[in-house]
Protein backbone atom coordinates (compact mmCIF):
# COMPACT_ATOMS: atom_id res chain seq x y z
CA UNK A 1 0.00 0.00 0.00
CA UNK A 2 1.33 3.44 -0.86
CA UNK A 3 2.68 5.66 1.91
CA UNK A 4 0.55 8.69 1.00
CA UNK A 5 -2.63 6.61 1.05
CA UNK A 6 -1.63 5.21 4.43
CA UNK A 7 -1.10 8.68 5.84
CA UNK A 8 -4.41 9.83 4.42
CA UNK A 9 -6.15 6.95 6.16
CA UNK A 10 -4.39 7.80 9.39
CA UNK A 11 -5.48 11.41 9.21
CA UNK A 12 -9.11 10.51 8.55
CA UNK A 13 -9.25 7.75 11.11
CA UNK A 14 -7.47 9.53 13.96
CA UNK A 15 -10.34 11.95 14.50
CA UNK A 16 -13.15 9.72 13.19
CA UNK A 17 -16.51 9.90 14.89
CA UNK A 18 -17.97 6.88 16.58
CA UNK A 19 -21.70 6.56 15.92
CA UNK A 20 -24.24 3.82 16.50
CA UNK A 21 -25.59 1.87 13.52
CA UNK A 22 -29.13 1.15 12.57
CA UNK A 23 -31.31 0.72 9.50
CA UNK A 24 -35.00 1.49 9.25
CA UNK A 25 -37.74 -0.91 8.26
CA UNK A 26 -38.23 -2.11 4.72
CA UNK A 27 -40.75 -0.64 2.29
CA UNK A 28 -40.76 -1.19 -1.48
CA UNK A 29 -39.46 1.68 -3.63
CA UNK A 30 -38.83 1.57 -7.38
CA UNK A 31 -36.24 4.29 -6.89
CA UNK A 32 -34.77 4.50 -10.39
CA UNK A 33 -35.59 8.14 -11.32
CA UNK A 34 -37.66 8.87 -14.44
CA UNK A 35 -35.62 9.75 -17.51
CA UNK A 36 -37.28 13.14 -17.91
CA UNK A 37 -36.18 14.26 -14.44
CA UNK A 38 -32.50 13.43 -14.30
CA UNK A 39 -30.82 15.98 -16.53
CA UNK A 40 -29.57 16.03 -20.10
CA UNK A 41 -27.87 12.61 -20.05
CA UNK A 42 -30.61 10.56 -18.41
CA UNK A 43 -30.91 8.09 -21.27
CA UNK A 44 -27.34 6.95 -20.60
CA UNK A 45 -28.04 6.05 -16.97
CA UNK A 46 -27.64 2.37 -16.04
CA UNK A 47 -30.59 0.35 -14.82
CA UNK A 48 -30.97 -0.12 -11.08
CA UNK A 49 -30.70 -3.67 -9.77
CA UNK A 50 -32.37 -4.24 -6.45
CA UNK A 51 -30.69 -6.17 -3.65
CA UNK A 52 -32.26 -7.71 -0.57
CA UNK A 53 -33.06 -5.01 1.99
CA UNK A 54 -30.99 -4.68 5.13
CA UNK A 55 -32.29 -5.66 8.56
CA UNK A 56 -34.56 -3.25 10.39
CA UNK A 57 -33.64 -1.63 13.71
CA UNK A 58 -35.55 0.90 15.80
CA UNK A 59 -35.17 4.55 14.92
CA UNK A 60 -33.71 6.79 17.62
CA UNK A 61 -36.02 9.03 19.56
CA UNK A 62 -35.58 12.81 19.58
CA UNK A 63 -36.62 14.85 22.64
CA UNK A 64 -39.67 16.99 21.97
CA UNK A 65 -38.89 20.70 21.61
CA UNK A 66 -40.04 22.77 24.57
CA UNK A 67 -38.88 26.38 24.19
CA UNK A 68 -40.13 28.68 21.41
CA UNK A 69 -36.64 28.66 19.86
CA UNK A 70 -36.53 24.85 19.86
CA UNK A 71 -40.00 24.66 18.35
CA UNK A 72 -39.04 27.10 15.59
CA UNK A 73 -35.84 25.15 14.87
CA UNK A 74 -37.84 21.91 14.65
CA UNK A 75 -40.30 23.49 12.20
CA UNK A 76 -37.42 24.74 10.05
CA UNK A 77 -35.77 21.31 9.95
CA UNK A 78 -39.09 19.81 8.89
CA UNK A 79 -39.38 22.34 6.03
CA UNK A 80 -35.73 22.42 4.95
CA UNK A 81 -34.22 20.46 2.08
CA UNK A 82 -31.27 19.77 4.35
CA UNK A 83 -28.16 18.83 2.34
CA UNK A 84 -24.85 17.64 3.80
CA UNK A 85 -22.18 18.27 1.20
CA UNK A 86 -19.56 15.80 2.37
CA UNK A 87 -19.60 12.32 3.90
CA UNK A 88 -16.61 9.99 4.25
CA UNK A 89 -18.94 7.00 4.41
CA UNK A 90 -17.93 5.10 1.23
CA UNK A 91 -14.29 4.72 2.33
CA UNK A 92 -15.53 3.03 5.49
CA UNK A 93 -18.11 0.97 3.60
CA UNK A 94 -15.65 -0.63 1.20
CA UNK A 95 -15.68 -4.21 2.35
CA UNK A 96 -18.21 -3.36 5.06
CA UNK A 97 -21.84 -2.43 5.47
CA UNK A 98 -24.15 -0.12 7.34
CA UNK A 99 -25.53 -3.32 8.82
CA UNK A 100 -22.23 -4.54 10.26
CA UNK A 101 -22.44 -3.54 13.89
CA UNK A 102 -19.74 -3.58 16.54
CA UNK A 103 -21.22 -2.11 19.72
CA UNK A 104 -17.91 -2.48 21.53
CA UNK A 105 -15.88 -0.39 19.09
CA UNK A 106 -18.67 1.53 17.32
CA UNK A 107 -17.00 1.15 13.94
CA UNK A 108 -19.93 1.82 11.62
CA UNK A 109 -19.89 5.11 9.72
CA UNK A 110 -23.53 6.21 9.81
CA UNK A 111 -26.88 5.55 11.31
CA UNK A 112 -29.54 5.86 8.67
CA UNK A 113 -32.39 6.21 11.10
CA UNK A 114 -30.63 9.07 12.87
CA UNK A 115 -29.91 10.83 9.58
CA UNK A 116 -33.55 10.51 8.61
CA UNK A 117 -34.81 11.61 12.02
CA UNK A 118 -32.67 14.74 11.81
CA UNK A 119 -34.29 15.71 8.54
CA UNK A 120 -31.38 15.11 6.15
CA UNK A 121 -32.81 15.26 2.62
CA UNK A 122 -29.54 15.00 0.71
CA UNK A 123 -26.32 13.27 1.79
CA UNK A 124 -23.22 13.43 -0.39
CA UNK A 125 -21.23 10.20 -0.38
CA UNK A 126 -17.59 11.07 -1.03
CA UNK A 127 -15.63 8.78 -3.36
CA UNK A 128 -12.20 9.60 -1.95
CA UNK A 129 -9.21 8.91 -4.20
CA UNK A 130 -6.05 10.62 -3.03
CA UNK A 131 -3.23 8.63 -4.65
CA UNK A 132 -1.55 9.80 -7.87
CA UNK A 133 -3.07 8.05 -10.84
CA UNK A 134 0.35 6.80 -11.91
CA UNK A 135 0.49 4.46 -8.91
CA UNK A 136 -1.76 1.80 -7.42
CA UNK A 137 -4.44 3.37 -5.24
CA UNK A 138 -6.47 0.34 -4.28
CA UNK A 139 -5.33 -2.17 -1.65
CA UNK A 140 -6.93 -4.78 -3.89
CA UNK A 141 -4.83 -3.82 -6.92
CA UNK A 142 -5.52 -1.55 -9.84
CA UNK A 143 -5.31 2.20 -10.03
CA UNK A 144 -7.28 5.23 -8.96
CA UNK A 145 -10.23 4.48 -11.25
CA UNK A 146 -10.47 0.96 -9.82
CA UNK A 147 -10.67 2.35 -6.29
CA UNK A 148 -13.29 4.91 -7.32
CA UNK A 149 -15.39 2.22 -9.01
CA UNK A 150 -15.20 0.00 -5.93
CA UNK A 151 -16.31 2.89 -3.71
CA UNK A 152 -19.15 3.82 -6.05
CA UNK A 153 -20.34 0.22 -6.07
CA UNK A 154 -20.20 0.13 -2.25
CA UNK A 155 -22.40 3.22 -2.25
CA UNK A 156 -24.88 1.77 -4.77
CA UNK A 157 -24.96 -1.46 -2.77
CA UNK A 158 -26.06 0.37 0.37
CA UNK A 159 -28.61 2.48 -1.51
CA UNK A 160 -30.15 -0.72 -2.89
CA UNK A 161 -30.09 -2.51 0.47
CA UNK A 162 -31.72 0.41 2.27
CA UNK A 163 -34.15 1.48 -0.41
CA UNK A 164 -36.79 2.34 2.18
CA UNK A 165 -34.57 5.23 3.31
CA UNK A 166 -32.03 5.99 0.57
CA UNK A 167 -32.64 6.94 -3.05
CA UNK A 168 -29.97 7.62 -5.66
CA UNK A 169 -30.18 11.26 -6.76
CA UNK A 170 -28.94 12.31 -10.19
CA UNK A 171 -30.51 15.78 -10.21
CA UNK A 172 -31.86 18.58 -8.07
CA UNK A 173 -35.37 17.35 -8.87
CA UNK A 174 -34.48 13.98 -7.36
CA UNK A 175 -33.38 15.73 -4.16
CA UNK A 176 -36.67 17.64 -3.97
CA UNK A 177 -38.61 14.44 -4.62
CA UNK A 178 -36.73 12.58 -1.87
CA UNK A 179 -37.71 15.34 0.54
CA UNK A 180 -41.37 15.04 -0.44
CA UNK A 181 -41.27 11.26 0.03
CA UNK A 182 -39.50 11.44 3.38
CA UNK A 183 -36.35 9.76 2.09
CA UNK A 184 -32.67 10.66 1.91
CA UNK A 185 -31.27 11.54 -1.51
CA UNK A 186 -27.88 9.87 -1.86
CA UNK A 187 -25.66 12.06 -4.03
CA UNK A 188 -22.26 10.86 -5.21
CA UNK A 189 -19.19 13.08 -5.41
CA UNK A 190 -15.60 12.15 -6.27
CA UNK A 191 -12.95 13.55 -3.93
CA UNK A 192 -9.78 13.69 -6.00
CA UNK A 193 -9.52 14.09 -9.77
CA UNK A 194 -6.95 11.29 -9.78
CA UNK A 195 -9.99 9.05 -10.20
CA UNK A 196 -10.39 9.84 -13.91
CA UNK A 197 -6.79 8.77 -14.62
CA UNK A 198 -6.23 11.66 -17.05
CA UNK A 199 -9.18 10.69 -19.26
CA UNK A 200 -12.23 12.79 -20.15
CA UNK A 201 -14.03 9.64 -21.38
CA UNK A 202 -13.55 8.23 -17.86
CA UNK A 203 -15.01 11.45 -16.43
CA UNK A 204 -18.14 10.99 -18.51
CA UNK A 205 -18.40 7.34 -17.47
CA UNK A 206 -18.39 8.37 -13.82
CA UNK A 207 -21.19 10.81 -14.61
CA UNK A 208 -23.23 7.89 -15.99
CA UNK A 209 -22.76 6.08 -12.66
CA UNK A 210 -24.31 9.01 -10.81
CA UNK A 211 -21.32 11.20 -9.91
CA UNK A 212 -22.44 14.83 -9.75
CA UNK A 213 -19.47 16.58 -8.16
CA UNK A 214 -15.70 16.12 -8.31
CA UNK A 215 -12.94 17.92 -6.46
CA UNK A 216 -10.06 18.48 -8.85
CA UNK A 217 -7.51 17.31 -6.28
CA UNK A 218 -7.44 15.70 -2.90
CA UNK A 219 -4.52 16.09 -0.50
CA UNK A 220 -2.01 15.36 -3.28
CA UNK A 221 -1.25 17.02 -6.60
CA UNK A 222 -2.14 15.03 -9.71
CA UNK A 223 -0.99 15.20 -13.34
CA UNK A 224 -3.03 18.31 -14.16
CA UNK A 225 -3.93 20.23 -10.98
CA UNK A 226 -2.05 21.37 -7.88
CA UNK A 227 -3.34 20.57 -4.41
CA UNK A 228 -3.04 22.81 -1.35
CA UNK A 229 -1.70 19.76 0.46
CA UNK A 230 2.03 19.20 -0.08
CA UNK A 231 2.30 22.33 -2.23
CA UNK A 232 5.99 22.62 -1.39
CA UNK A 233 6.69 18.89 -1.22
CA UNK A 234 9.97 18.09 -3.00
CA UNK A 235 9.81 15.77 -5.97
CA UNK A 236 6.23 16.69 -6.87
CA UNK A 237 5.56 18.02 -10.36
CA UNK A 238 3.76 21.36 -10.07
CA UNK A 239 1.62 23.01 -12.72
CA UNK A 240 1.26 26.54 -11.29
CA UNK A 241 -2.42 25.70 -10.92
CA UNK A 242 -4.24 23.94 -13.75
CA UNK A 243 -2.47 22.56 -16.80
CA UNK A 244 -4.17 22.92 -20.19
CA UNK A 245 -5.63 19.45 -19.65
CA UNK A 246 -6.89 20.55 -16.23
CA UNK A 247 -8.69 23.45 -17.89
CA UNK A 248 -10.28 20.94 -20.29
CA UNK A 249 -11.46 18.90 -17.28
CA UNK A 250 -13.21 21.94 -15.81
CA UNK A 251 -14.88 22.79 -19.13
CA UNK A 252 -16.03 19.20 -19.67
CA UNK A 253 -17.41 18.88 -16.14
CA UNK A 254 -19.51 21.99 -16.59
CA UNK A 255 -20.61 20.97 -20.08
CA UNK A 256 -22.12 17.73 -18.77
CA UNK A 257 -23.51 19.21 -15.54
CA UNK A 258 -20.99 17.93 -12.98
CA UNK A 259 -20.18 20.46 -10.26
CA UNK A 260 -16.54 21.53 -9.96
CA UNK A 261 -15.45 21.23 -6.32
CA UNK A 262 -12.52 23.51 -5.39
CA UNK A 263 -11.94 21.91 -1.97
CA UNK A 264 -8.28 20.95 -1.48
CA UNK A 265 -7.16 23.02 -4.49
CA UNK A 266 -4.12 25.29 -4.25
CA UNK A 267 -4.57 29.04 -4.56
CA UNK A 268 -3.22 29.03 -8.10
CA UNK A 269 -5.50 26.13 -9.09
CA UNK A 270 -8.49 27.98 -7.67
CA UNK A 271 -7.64 31.12 -9.62
CA UNK A 272 -7.33 29.13 -12.84
CA UNK A 273 -10.70 27.47 -12.21
CA UNK A 274 -12.37 30.84 -11.78
CA UNK A 275 -10.94 32.05 -15.08
CA UNK A 276 -12.37 29.02 -16.91
CA UNK A 277 -15.67 28.46 -15.07
CA UNK A 278 -18.94 29.36 -16.81
CA UNK A 279 -21.21 27.78 -14.17
CA UNK A 280 -21.22 27.91 -10.35
CA UNK A 281 -18.56 25.98 -8.41
CA UNK A 282 -18.69 24.58 -4.89
CA UNK A 283 -16.33 24.05 -1.98
CA UNK A 284 -17.94 20.97 -0.46
CA UNK A 285 -15.86 20.58 2.69
CA UNK A 286 -14.07 23.85 3.25
CA UNK A 287 -14.36 26.89 5.46
CA UNK A 288 -12.57 29.91 6.83
CA UNK A 289 -10.67 28.65 9.86
CA UNK A 290 -9.01 31.84 11.03
CA UNK A 291 -5.66 30.33 10.16
CA UNK A 292 -3.76 28.61 7.38
CA UNK A 293 -4.95 25.04 7.56
CA UNK A 294 -4.85 23.24 4.23
CA UNK A 295 -8.60 22.99 3.75
CA UNK A 296 -9.49 26.44 5.05
CA UNK A 297 -10.87 29.02 2.67
CA UNK A 298 -9.40 32.50 2.64
CA UNK A 299 -11.61 35.56 2.41
CA UNK A 300 -10.68 36.35 -1.17
CA UNK A 301 -11.84 32.84 -2.13
CA UNK A 302 -15.15 33.40 -0.36
CA UNK A 303 -15.69 36.60 -2.33
CA UNK A 304 -14.76 34.93 -5.61
CA UNK A 305 -17.09 31.97 -5.05
CA UNK A 306 -19.89 34.43 -4.31
CA UNK A 307 -19.15 36.36 -7.52
CA UNK A 308 -19.27 33.05 -9.39
CA UNK A 309 -22.67 32.23 -7.91
CA UNK A 310 -21.31 29.18 -6.09
CA UNK A 311 -21.42 27.93 -2.52
CA UNK A 312 -18.97 27.25 0.34
CA UNK A 313 -20.09 24.35 2.53
CA UNK A 314 -18.77 24.79 6.06
CA UNK A 315 -16.86 21.78 7.37
CA UNK A 316 -17.72 20.48 10.85
CA UNK A 317 -14.58 18.40 11.41
CA UNK A 318 -13.01 19.51 14.68
CA UNK A 319 -9.55 19.30 13.11
CA UNK A 320 -10.42 22.24 10.85
CA UNK A 321 -12.43 24.26 13.34
CA UNK A 322 -9.75 25.06 15.87
CA UNK A 323 -5.98 25.57 15.62
CA UNK A 324 -5.26 24.41 19.18
CA UNK A 325 -7.19 21.19 18.65
CA UNK A 326 -5.47 20.62 15.32
CA UNK A 327 -2.06 20.99 16.96
CA UNK A 328 -2.99 18.38 19.58
CA UNK A 329 -4.09 16.03 16.84
CA UNK A 330 -0.93 16.55 14.84
CA UNK A 331 1.23 15.81 17.88
CA UNK A 332 -0.71 12.59 18.42
CA UNK A 333 -0.35 11.57 14.77
CA UNK A 334 3.37 12.32 14.71
CA UNK A 335 3.96 10.40 17.94
CA UNK A 336 2.28 7.24 16.66
CA UNK A 337 2.78 7.61 12.89
CA UNK A 338 5.35 4.82 12.54
CA UNK A 339 3.30 2.42 14.66
CA UNK A 340 0.07 3.09 12.76
CA UNK A 341 1.78 3.03 9.38
CA UNK A 342 3.12 -0.44 10.17
CA UNK A 343 -0.39 -1.56 11.10
CA UNK A 344 -1.80 -0.24 7.82
CA UNK A 345 0.92 -1.99 5.82
CA UNK A 346 0.28 -5.29 7.63
CA UNK A 347 -3.48 -5.10 7.04
CA UNK A 348 -4.22 -2.92 4.01
CA UNK A 349 -7.81 -1.74 3.91
CA UNK A 350 -8.65 -2.99 7.43
CA UNK A 351 -10.20 0.24 8.69
CA UNK A 352 -11.77 -1.51 11.68
CA UNK A 353 -8.42 -2.66 13.05
CA UNK A 354 -6.90 0.76 12.46
CA UNK A 355 -9.65 2.60 14.29
CA UNK A 356 -9.58 0.11 17.17
CA UNK A 357 -5.86 0.68 17.62
CA UNK A 358 -6.28 4.46 17.42
CA UNK A 359 -8.96 4.39 20.12
CA UNK A 360 -6.61 2.43 22.39
CA UNK A 361 -3.83 4.97 21.85
CA UNK A 362 -6.19 7.88 22.43
CA UNK A 363 -7.32 6.30 25.71
CA UNK A 364 -3.69 6.16 26.82
CA UNK A 365 -3.09 9.80 25.92
CA UNK A 366 -6.25 11.14 27.50
CA UNK A 367 -9.03 13.19 25.89
CA UNK A 368 -8.34 16.13 23.60
CA UNK A 369 -10.51 19.19 24.16
CA UNK A 370 -12.60 19.63 21.05
CA UNK A 371 -14.07 22.93 19.86
CA UNK A 372 -17.66 23.75 20.70
CA UNK A 373 -20.73 23.89 18.51
CA UNK A 374 -20.63 27.66 18.90
CA UNK A 375 -17.22 27.66 17.21
CA UNK A 376 -18.69 25.94 14.16
CA UNK A 377 -21.47 28.51 13.85
CA UNK A 378 -18.86 31.26 14.24
CA UNK A 379 -17.42 30.00 10.95
CA UNK A 380 -20.85 30.09 9.35
CA UNK A 381 -21.23 33.68 10.55
CA UNK A 382 -17.92 34.56 8.94
CA UNK A 383 -18.82 33.07 5.56
CA UNK A 384 -22.14 34.94 5.67
CA UNK A 385 -20.31 38.18 6.45
CA UNK A 386 -17.84 37.82 3.57
CA UNK A 387 -19.73 35.88 0.87
CA UNK A 388 -23.37 36.46 1.79
CA UNK A 389 -26.04 34.13 3.10
CA UNK A 390 -26.86 32.85 -0.41
CA UNK A 391 -23.42 31.23 -0.70
CA UNK A 392 -23.29 29.16 2.50
CA UNK A 393 -23.99 25.46 3.00
CA UNK A 394 -23.03 22.56 5.26
CA UNK A 395 -20.34 19.96 4.53
CA UNK A 396 -19.89 17.91 7.66
CA UNK A 397 -17.21 15.37 6.64
CA UNK A 398 -19.51 12.76 8.20
CA UNK A 399 -17.47 9.69 9.06
CA UNK A 400 -14.38 11.77 9.86
CA UNK A 401 -15.79 13.83 12.68
CA UNK A 402 -14.62 14.15 16.24
CA UNK A 403 -17.48 14.77 18.64
CA UNK A 404 -17.81 18.49 19.30
CA UNK A 405 -18.74 19.82 22.71
CA UNK A 406 -22.26 21.16 22.78
CA UNK A 407 -23.96 18.39 20.84
CA UNK A 408 -22.46 18.11 17.35
CA UNK A 409 -21.64 14.44 16.83
CA UNK A 410 -21.88 13.64 13.12
CA UNK A 411 -25.10 14.47 11.29
CA UNK A 412 -27.37 14.42 14.32
CA UNK A 413 -25.66 17.65 15.38
CA UNK A 414 -27.30 19.48 12.49
CA UNK A 415 -30.31 19.81 14.78
CA UNK A 416 -28.13 21.77 17.15
CA UNK A 417 -26.75 23.86 14.30
CA UNK A 418 -30.27 24.85 13.27
CA UNK A 419 -31.12 25.83 16.83
CA UNK A 420 -27.95 27.91 17.15
CA UNK A 421 -28.74 29.72 13.90
CA UNK A 422 -32.19 30.53 15.31
CA UNK A 423 -30.62 31.86 18.50
CA UNK A 424 -28.28 34.09 16.51
CA UNK A 425 -31.18 35.84 14.87
CA UNK A 426 -31.16 34.50 11.31
CA UNK A 427 -34.47 34.68 9.45
CA UNK A 428 -36.40 31.56 8.45
CA UNK A 429 -35.54 32.15 4.79
CA UNK A 430 -31.82 32.53 5.50
CA UNK A 431 -31.71 29.37 7.61
CA UNK A 432 -33.57 27.35 4.99
CA UNK A 433 -31.12 28.60 2.36
CA UNK A 434 -28.04 27.66 4.39
CA UNK A 435 -29.38 24.23 5.36
CA UNK A 436 -29.73 23.15 1.74
CA UNK A 437 -31.68 25.56 -0.41
CA UNK A 438 -28.50 27.21 -1.63
CA UNK A 439 -27.00 23.90 -2.74
CA UNK A 440 -30.13 22.84 -4.62
CA UNK A 441 -30.15 26.19 -6.43
CA UNK A 442 -26.48 25.81 -7.43
CA UNK A 443 -27.07 22.27 -8.71
CA UNK A 444 -30.03 23.52 -10.74
CA UNK A 445 -27.87 26.24 -12.28
CA UNK A 446 -25.21 23.68 -13.22
CA UNK A 447 -27.88 21.51 -14.84
CA UNK A 448 -29.30 24.52 -16.71
CA UNK A 449 -25.86 25.42 -18.06
CA UNK A 450 -25.33 21.83 -19.25
CA UNK A 451 -28.73 21.81 -20.93
CA UNK A 452 -27.94 25.12 -22.66
CA UNK A 453 -24.94 23.57 -24.43
CA UNK A 454 -27.32 21.35 -26.45
CA UNK A 455 -24.69 18.64 -26.79
CA UNK A 456 -24.70 14.88 -26.31
CA UNK A 457 -22.85 13.34 -23.41
CA UNK A 458 -20.10 11.51 -25.31
CA UNK A 459 -20.85 12.11 -28.99
CA UNK A 460 -20.01 15.80 -28.61
CA UNK A 461 -17.59 15.23 -25.75
CA UNK A 462 -13.91 16.05 -25.70
CA UNK A 463 -12.00 12.76 -26.31
CA UNK A 464 -8.83 14.19 -24.74
CA UNK A 465 -6.57 11.97 -22.66
CA UNK A 466 -3.02 12.49 -21.49
CA UNK A 467 -0.78 10.16 -23.49
CA UNK A 468 2.14 8.20 -22.08
CA UNK A 469 4.54 10.48 -23.96
CA UNK A 470 2.91 13.59 -22.48
CA UNK A 471 3.14 12.15 -19.00
CA UNK A 472 6.82 11.30 -19.42
CA UNK A 473 7.55 14.84 -20.59
CA UNK A 474 5.49 16.29 -17.75
CA UNK A 475 7.25 14.30 -15.05
CA UNK A 476 10.74 14.94 -16.42
CA UNK A 477 10.31 18.74 -16.55
CA UNK A 478 11.67 20.36 -13.37
CA UNK A 479 9.06 22.67 -11.87
CA UNK A 480 9.80 24.23 -8.49
CA UNK A 481 6.79 24.70 -6.22
CA UNK A 482 5.18 28.09 -5.92
CA UNK A 483 3.36 30.01 -3.21
CA UNK A 484 1.11 32.84 -4.34
CA UNK A 485 0.41 35.88 -2.15
CA UNK A 486 -3.21 36.28 -1.15
CA UNK A 487 -5.07 39.40 -2.35
CA UNK A 488 -5.94 41.71 0.54
CA UNK A 489 -8.51 43.79 -1.36
CA UNK A 490 -11.97 42.55 -2.46
CA UNK A 491 -12.08 41.07 -5.93
CA UNK A 492 -13.84 43.18 -8.54
CA UNK A 493 -17.12 42.31 -10.22
CA UNK A 494 -18.44 40.88 -12.40
CA UNK A 495 -17.14 37.38 -11.74
CA UNK A 496 -13.56 38.10 -12.71
CA UNK A 497 -10.76 36.86 -10.51
CA UNK A 498 -7.78 39.18 -10.78
CA UNK A 499 -4.37 37.59 -10.17
CA UNK A 500 -2.53 38.76 -7.04
CA UNK A 501 -0.31 41.84 -7.48
CA UNK A 502 3.18 41.14 -8.84
CA UNK A 503 5.72 40.14 -6.24
CA UNK A 504 8.94 38.15 -5.99
CA UNK A 505 6.86 35.08 -5.17
CA UNK A 506 4.73 35.24 -8.34
CA UNK A 507 6.26 32.88 -10.85
CA UNK A 508 5.40 32.44 -14.54
CA UNK A 509 4.17 29.13 -15.90
CA UNK A 510 6.91 27.06 -17.49
CA UNK A 511 6.91 27.13 -21.28
CA UNK A 512 7.50 24.13 -23.49
CA UNK A 513 10.98 25.44 -24.06
CA UNK A 514 12.06 25.09 -20.47
CA UNK A 515 11.35 25.64 -16.77
CA UNK A 516 11.06 29.02 -15.03
CA UNK A 517 13.67 30.31 -12.66
CA UNK A 518 13.42 28.77 -9.19
CA UNK A 519 11.53 30.65 -6.46
CA UNK A 520 13.29 32.56 -3.68
CA UNK A 521 14.39 30.26 -0.86
CA UNK A 522 12.12 31.92 1.72
CA UNK A 523 8.78 31.11 0.08
CA UNK A 524 6.04 30.25 2.55
CA UNK A 525 3.06 27.99 2.00
CA UNK A 526 0.01 30.13 1.42
CA UNK A 527 -2.26 27.78 3.37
Amino acid sequence: MRTSLSLALLTAATLAACVHPSAPAESPDPFAPPIDEVGPWAAAAPAVVESPPGPATPAPTTPAPTTPEEQRAARLRARAILVDGHSALPSLLLGGSLDRVSPEHELTAAELARIKADGIAGEFFSIRVSAPSSQAASPLGGGASRLALDLIDATHRQIERHRDTLVLARSARDVRRAKREGKVAALIGIEGGHAIENSLPALRSFYRLGVRTMSLTDTTTNDWADSAGGALEPGVVHHRGLSSFGEAVVREMQRIGMLVDVSHASDSTFQDVMKVAKAPVIASSSMHAGGHRRRSVDDYVLRAVAENGGIVMVNSWALFLDEAYAEQSERFTQKYAAHLKALVERSPGDTAALREEIEKLKAQEGPMKAPSLSRLVDHIDHVVKIAGVDHVGLGSSFGELEVLQGGLASNDGLSSVTLELVRRGYSDGDILSMLGGNFVRVLEKAEAYAASTETTLSGDGNPRQLSAAELRELRELPRPPVALPLPEQPLPSPRVLVPPPPSPTSLPRPSKGGAPEPPPPDLMLSR
